[in-house]
């Protein structure tokens, strides 16, 4: 072909006079993909800016600047799929944001920790408007109490206790412990009995353990004496091998049914209009204390921080100076509870002011640390 036909050839092929004579090749599609959706990639029109523009090729023959390259928005934008999977994802994705926004709104996102014995239904406690008013805010602390009392496992399955109003009468003690404590049988309460437990208390102190631990078993019989403070010290003695065998498990049982003969009591007082509870209170408060040691050490029960905690700061409202440390010490590192060293100093403040003070804890009386200027509990 001569140079002249060539040309004309050229011109023809340019003014689309000779289709036959465009450059013949397969047809090729471009799709790009994921597991759930497709895209074609549709070539530009030639006419506008040429083949070589958009996701074809790095540069444009038309001189003009290149178009930016496509977003890979695909994943997020139904538009770019297909039919059938954009319906399908559409509808997965607006049930799973519906789901969300139901779980949020439930609070289900996370189950909430719970304790087999601690109570679902212990009631917040209110802080009364005038803060003087100590009695008030006691008092709900004691019902707290005697809810934690009758939650215990072991409680339930024992047989229930006989009427504890049979007896109200007490007299002060000072325990293994060095506290005071009411004294009140859970059925039978008698000078003899009162005696009893004075010599058995004497015994211990004077370092013969055997029949000191003998004479509190005898006082803490559930078919006899059943006296909740007799039950708590023998319960310690079981625990730690004073004059017997250690028996951990048996000391458990003991320190619940403390706790429950005690709380039988107090919710007669509650319910007669005491706002200081009653007689059995300081074994009720003992009881609590000790079984969150219980719990928190795994003592004759598997460990349970989250009752540890409960038991702890019901017994530190109540006044127990121990208890307050520890529950400090609970909200201090996080167990059974979220950390909140605001709660923490205040509990360690209280137990400073009731003479039980811990080395190295001055950080507590930092400013940022004073009532008001933390969270409230």
């Amino acid at each position: 072909m001569g140079l002249r036909d060539a040309l004309k050839k050229k011109d023809a092929i340019e003014q689309g006079q000779d289709a036959d004579a465009r450059l013949a090749g397969p047809d090729i599609t471009f799709i790009r993909s994921d597991t759930v959706s497709q895209q074609v990639i549709v070539p530009p029109d030639e006419n506008a800016l040429g083949y070589n523009d958009g996701l074809l090729s790095p540069s444009s023959t038309s001189g003009e600047h290149r178009k930016s390259r496509r977003s890979f928005d695909f994943f997020h934008s139904d538009q770019s799929r297909s039919p059938s999977a954009s319906s399908s994802t559409s509808q997965k994705s607006k049930k799973e944001s519906a789901a969300r926004r139901l779980s949020h709104r439930l609070h289900l996102s996370r189950a909430p920790e719970t304790s087999d014995h601690v109570p679902q239904n212990l009631p917040e406690i209110v802080v009364p408007n005038d803060v003087q008013d100590r009695d008030a805010a006691e008092l709900q602390w004691e019902k707290r109490a005697t809810m934690l009392a009758g939650q215990n496992d072991r409680v339930r399955s024992r047989p229930p206790s006989r009427d504890a109003a049979d007896g109200m009468a007490h007299m002060s003690l000072d325990g293994p412990r060095s506290r005071s404590a009411s004294v009140h049988s859970g059925q039978v309460s008698s000078k003899q009995i009162d005696a009893d437990i004075q010599e058995a208390i004497r015994l211990h102190e004077d370092g013969n353990y055997v029949e000191a631990t003998k004479l509190f078993g005898r006082l803490a019989d559930e078919s006899g004496a059943n006296n909740p403070l007799s039950q708590v010290l023998y319960g310690l003695a079981l625990r730690h091998g004073w004059g017997c065998t250690p028996d951990p498990g048996r000391a458990v049982h003991y320190l619940t049914a403390a706790a429950s003969n005690a709380a039988s009591v107090e919710q007669l007082a509650i319910q007669a209009g005491l706002k200081k509870g009653g007689a059995a209170k300081g074994e009720l408060v003992l009881a609590i204390f000790e079984l969150a040691n219980c719990f928190r050490h795994g003592w004759g029960i598997g460990k349970d921080p989250i009752a540890a905690k409960q038991y702890y700061e019901t017994a530190a409202n109540l006044g127990d100076s121990d208890a307050m440390n520890e529950v400090a010490w609970c909200y201090l590192e996080g167990y059974g509870c979220k950390k909140d060293k605001y709660a923490a100093a205040r509990y360690y403040r209280l137990a400073e002011k009731a003479g039980n003070k811990t080395l190295g804890n001055s950080w507590i009386w930092k400013e940022k640390y004073d009532p008001g200027n933390g969270k409230k509990k």
